[in-house]
């Protein structure tokens, strides 16, 4: 799944949980049935796991393009920068 795939999940994820929240809410205070709005949000959680929780192709429209190994091994990985830090001594 790339970036843009993660956000779009992430969006709807949010979207569906609060649709069926406030419909579970609405069916459970109509009916007046507790069991209902429970069972009713507890379906819709169960249909947006099975929407975002899979990678599903839609999700993978724009690839990140890696580098291959090969290409990696031809360059030296880069010295990390040596910095003058002086440890501070505490004085007494």
């Amino acid at each position: 799944m790339d970036w843009q795939g993660q956000k779009l999940v992430e969006q709807l994820m949010q979207i569906l949980l609060v649709s069926f929240g406030v419909v579970a809410f609405l069916t459970g205070y109509m009916l007046g049935s507790f069991q209902t709005m429970l069972l009713t949000y507890a379906g819709g959680v169960v249909f947006t796991a099975l929407l975002t929780i899979p990678n599903w192709p839609v999700y993978n429209r724009n690839p990140l393009n890696w580098l291959d190994p090969s290409v990696v091994e031809k360059y030296p990985k880069p010295l990390p920068a040596t910095t003058g830090s002086k440890k501070k001594s505490t004085k007494k």
